[in-house]
């Protein structure tokens, strides 16, 4: 095992490691304030080297998710919060997180994904948790059905963008990376749940638009439409070879999310706004069909 470890400070296991600690907690497994394992558990529970965890942890903080002190350990600050315009989603007082409501639209006997975002990172770290609920038997959907819009993938998008021009082709094959895993992961993840008879009938559709993403949307069921702009920091990126970029990138994962419901009011603040959101979605969907 020790021989193992030491081999496996590359890209998938890192990605691995970082996959499972972005959807705990997105998911609220650990909730903000808590306190992640320590390095030495993590790196048991994964089966990696403390190196690679050292640089999961680091990316997490430099991405403003942990913070790790001396003696202290790495404690969770920041999740994917989400603030509501209806009563439905403030039940708690530190507002409600986009995996709950994920897990909700999961719970209908149709489940109907419509979303617009940079990249399918986040979606996928969600799809595989409800997938594991499935499997345990706790829901049962008779169908799912996905619709995602994405990015061209030639179009010269303003982020991640390097502090020097030399690395911004590599930031740019990253992304790109980044996104083809992860959808590809999401294709995979949904057909399996058909052929293993699990779920009936599921229908991934993925579209590529001429836009950049200013903003994610998530549309849940045709119900709930949960909203935010993405928000442009300097911070490091890291590369699978553990090596750090300084620049300007997008946190899609810390993106801060409004809720909006449709009610029985279409004059309502959250009907209209839903309904406002879910009529762009379709219009983008249609044209790129077209």
């Amino acid at each position: 095992m020790g021989e193992e470890r030491a081999g496996d400070g590359g890209g998938r296991e890192f990605r691995r490691v970082s996959a499972e600690l972005r959807a705990r907690m997105a998911d609220g497994t650990y909730p903000v304030r808590s306190f992640l394992p320590s390095q030495r558990d993590l790196a048991e529970e994964f089966g990696v080297s403390r190196d690679t965890v050292q640089r999961v942890l680091r990316e997490l903080a430099n991405e403003g998710w942990t913070e790790s002190r001396q003696g202290s350990g790495t404690r969770v600050i920041k999740n994917q919060r989400i603030q509501s315009s209806t009563a439905r989603a403030t039940r708690s007082p530190r507002g409600v997180t986009l995996g709950p409501l994920i897990s909700e639209a999961f719970e209908q006997p149709d489940v109907r994904l419509d979303v617009y975002t940079l990249t399918s990172e986040s979606l996928d770290a969600h799809i595989r948790l409800q997938a594991e609920r499935i499997r345990g038997g706790f829901i049962q959907p008779r169908s799912i059905m996905l619709r995602m819009l994405l990015p061209a993938t030639l179009l010269p998008l303003p982020y991640p963008r390097a502090m020097d021009d030399e690395n911004a082709p590599r930031l740019h094959d990253r992304l790109l990376a980044i996104t083809e895993r992860h959808t590809d992961s999401l294709r995979s993840v949904l057909r399996d749940l058909r052929t293993e008879q699990l779920v009936p009938a599921v229908d991934v559709q993925i579209r590529h638009a001429p836009l950049t993403p200013a903003f994610k949307l998530y549309v849940l069921n045709g119900t709930e439409v949960l909203f935010g702009p993405y928000e442009v920091i300097e911070r490091p990126v890291v590369l699978e070879t553990g090596e750090e970029i300084r620049a300007l990138d997008v946190l899609g994962l810390g993106a801060t999310l409004t809720h909006h419901m449709r009610d029985a009011d279409p004059d309502s603040p959250g009907s209209v706004f839903a309904t406002s959101m879910q009529s762009w979605f379709e219009s983008v969907w249609t044209l790129l069909s077209e």
